[in-house]
């Protein structure tokens, strides 16, 4: 069995390459598994409330037979009082052969700036970057929501 102490990543490391990113998603797979369980056995949309913390949503997008897609979001009550703002609102991918968790995209309720396309030749680099950033906050994020006291019960 593994164990979370066992996984070797640095917080304060710069993103050094796909093992280094690969490390953070296993360790991302192993606090989802105290916040929620096996990926595998979730179904629908599941809610957290914890007093004094908003409310946790966990929707199951979609099942594979080797991944699963998820969303996890908190939602916030909204500036204008007429609702909630979901924040951060992120996508989740779980490889479940490999036990690994990847948050593949923020999912943005803004429309996007217009982009224009040029060839980047550090895009690669810059991925890895963007990777790195967003399951770097996802493991945190899961490490505070289950220090919270927040578990999704089947």
């Amino acid at each position: 069995m593994l164990c979370e102490a066992d996984i070797k990543v640095s917080w304060r490391a710069r993103p050094r390459g796909f093992v280094a990113l690969m490390s953070l998603y296993e360790s991302n797979y192993l606090r989802f598994l105290h916040l929620a369980g096996d990926p595998t056995r979730l179904a629908g949309t599941l809610i957290s409330r914890v007093d004094g913390d908003c409310e946790l949503r966990l929707a199951v997008l979609e099942h594979m037979p080797y991944t699963s897609l998820l969303t996890l979001t908190y939602l916030l009550p909204s500036g204008d009082g007429g609702g909630f703002e979901r924040l951060p609102d992120l996508r989740l991918r779980a490889y479940h052969d490999a036990r690994l968790l990847e948050a593949d995209q923020f999912r943005q309720h803004r429309p996007k700036e217009h982009n224009t396309q040029r060839r980047d030749p550090r895009k690669g680099e810059r991925e890895l970057h963007q990777r790195w950033t967003r399951n770097m906050m996802l493991n945190k994020w899961l490490e505070y929501c289950v220090e919270r006291g927040h578990r999704f019960t089947i």
